[in-house]
């Protein structure tokens, strides 16, 4: 098929609008997979995507389409997550394409997320096709939802499109729209072939397979490639397309998305964001590739059996393959052992990789709570990062603590605007602006005063990263009853007066249940914590004692109480002296067996009990 007759897009929109299920109708109008084999959110193909119902990893197919004039087309979908932890993998994707489909829902209209992806795909100058969805739902408000897109992004009415992805009304039309406004690939086909690895994936009999957007020349089954960021080369296995199921071709043409086995078992040779070339004619210049993608939430893992660790090591380069945004170095412990710091995108991108570590390569963990990474100034000038409470400097070493501040866009219902203020400013947010996405009409009207408080505003604040780490989005959706939705991104450092907690379990510190905090919350933090712990420690034979400090200072203790036999069951007469004499012979035999007992088991709920603090 012609370069001319191909055409590159993907689905973006919020969580839970209807991208996955858009692309199902797809599916069956082009006829990729057949009736028999069809399921529902056919591209969640993860067993963790279809518990939650949502979209982790972005996921490829290829439809064969005959428009209404008899032309035949190729159509590239790539199906992207909403969730604004994936936001990489739609980047990654957005790149391979030249157009979009943005998917807004008709009961809820503009979310947090939806104007995200609205600039991410502006910043890849992508063809913008706009589709109000669920207009087969009682709650719909398509006039409503038109005029946010008018007035939030300036599209026209004759542009925005509306569709059932449920039922498949509209569909067909969308179909059209994608062939006549989105643009057929760019790039020379007599050029070097030059492509862009946008993901990868391990398999063991084909080694790393290579998921690539051809951008110039072409590629044979038979060739040998290059991958130019690292310099490897290697024997090309298969090639072929996804159909969503690997479909084997005789190569890769131009504009094609598709993928290429290598057959490397080395899994670091293959990076996503590299430029894959023929090495018999290699290209010159590698492609632009991807902006890194920075962690903002790290945690410990470790393995709770010790000879588990090379697993460990191999379980987290294989997954790294397939989520490019993982980042993991080597770290040990003196309450855990050996394991690795991991960096992720957000706590579901924490919680998701560690399932899937334990799913798919059978492996128990332990992960710490998590935390973000500070700038610390030394005295002697220097600046280092740390990512690991347990790694802070002592105090006299360091002259300030700088954190991580974020933008964050919320979108809610105007009514809900004090409750959202309040959970801002309590955790130390600073207001920036706020827009109405629609415009109100002024009247004293009873209905134009409940048109008022319906409205729907964005709302947009500057707050440490620290803040919304753990209950943030909770407390969002809570005081909000749902309706609100939330974006952030990272924005820079700023000096706060922060302090390492630290957490001593019968008087040793346990470097795992570190935290960095602000100085006027440790104390309440503290208390909070002791008393969790109390709860999840079990209790020894006897009194354990749990404390909370800052440096030196003690600011929190309680005490997990001692395991006690009735030994005065069998005394039930005679003289007092007999009881008391009873009870110093087990209290000698406590104390003895307190010399014996080198360590206090700390169950992995403990290191969790900082996500459940009020």
């Amino acid at each position: 098929m012609s370069q001319d007759q191909v055409r590159n897009f993907c689905i973006i929109a919020h969580i839970d609008h209807g991208k996955s299920t858009l692309a199902d109708r797809l599916i069956e109008l082009t006829g990729a997979v057949s009736e028999r084999k069809m399921t529902s959110q056919h591209l969640d193909t993860m067993e963790l995507e279809q518990e939650r119902g949502i979209t982790i990893k972005a996921q490829a197919v290829r439809l064969q389409y005959t428009n209404g004039e008899g032309a035949e087309f190729q159509l590239n979908l790539i199906d992207t997550p909403g969730h604004v932890d994936f936001s990489y993998e739609v980047s990654r994707s957005l790149a391979a394409c030249e157009g979009a489909v943005l998917l807004v829902d008709a009961t809820q209209g503009i979310q947090a997320q939806t104007i995200a992806n609205v600039y991410l795909a502006l910043e890849n100058d992508l063809e913008i096709i706009p589709v109000i969805n669920k207009l087969d739902m009682p709650a719909a408000q398509p006039e409503r939802v038109l005029t946010e897109l008018e007035q939030t992004f300036g599209f026209s009415e004759d542009e925005v499109l509306k569709i059932s992805a449920k039922t498949g009304d509209g569909v067909d039309a969308l179909l059209e729209q994608i062939v006549s406004r989105i643009e057929p690939p760019t790039g020379d086909v007599d050029d070097q072939f030059r492509a862009l690895i946008f993901d990868s994936k391990y398999d063991q009999f084909k080694g790393v397979i290579a998921y690539v957007r051809a951008m110039h020349g072409s590629l044979k089954s038979t060739d040998r490639v290059r991958l130019m960021g690292t310099e490897t080369e290697a024997e090309v296995l298969e090639t072929g397309f996804f159909s969503p199921v690997l479909e084997k071709t005789t190569g890769l043409k131009t504009g094609e998305v598709g993928y290429v086995a290598t057959g490397l078992k080395d899994v670091k040779a293959v990076r996503v964001g590299d430029t894959m070339t023929v090495a018999t004619e290699p290209a010159s210049e590698a492609l632009p590739g991807y902006a890194a993608q920075s962690p903002m939430v790290f945690t410990g893992i470790f393995p709770t059996e010790g000879e588990d660790y090379p697993e460990l090591r191999d379980a987290l380069e294989k997954l790294q393959l397939n989520d490019a945004a993982l980042v993991f170095e080597p770290e040990s412990s003196a309450a855990l052992g050996f394991g690795y710091r991991c960096g992720f995108l957000g706590l579901l991108h924490m919680d998701i990789v560690q399932e899937r570590l334990e799913r798919e390569y059978n492996l128990g963990l332990i992960a710490t709570a998590p935390s973000v990474s500070y700038q610390v100034l030394l005295k002697t000038g220097d600046i280092i990062t740390v990512d690991n409470p347990s790694k802070l400097p002592e105090n006299h070493a360091y002259d300030s603590i700088l954190e991580p501040w974020v933008n964050i866009t919320i979108v809610t219902p105007a009514r809900y605007i004090g409750a959202i203020m309040e959970l801002v400013t309590t955790k130390r947010g600073e207001y920036k602006k706020m827009e109405y996405l629609e415009s109100v009409a002024q009247d004293d009207s009873d209905s134009a005063s409940a048109a008022s408080r319906d409205a729907r505003v964005m709302l947009e604040y500057d707050i440490p990263l620290s803040e919304i780490l753990v209950d943030f989005h909770d407390k969002l959706k809570s005081g909000t009853q749902g309706y609100a939705s939330m974006d952030y991104s990272m924005i820079d450092n700023r000096v706060a007066d922060l302090v390492k907690l630290d957490v001593l379990v019968n008087h040793e510190p346990v470097d795992a249940l570190s935290m960095i905090t602000h100085r006027d919350e440790a104390a309440s933090y503290g208390r909070s914590l002791t008393s969790k712990l109390k709860d999840l420690i079990p209790r020894q034979m006897f009194a354990v004692p749990i404390q909370a400090a800052i440096g030196g200072k003690i600011v929190a203790r309680t005490n997990v109480k001692a395991l006690r036999k009735n030994v005065l069951a069998k005394c039930y007469g005679g003289d007092v002296t007999r009881k008391r004499k009873l009870l110093e012979q087990q209290k000698k035999g406590k104390k003895r067996r307190m010399k014996m007992v080198g360590s206090i088991e700390v169950p992995q709920e403990a290191f969790m009990a900082v996500l459940s603090l009020d």
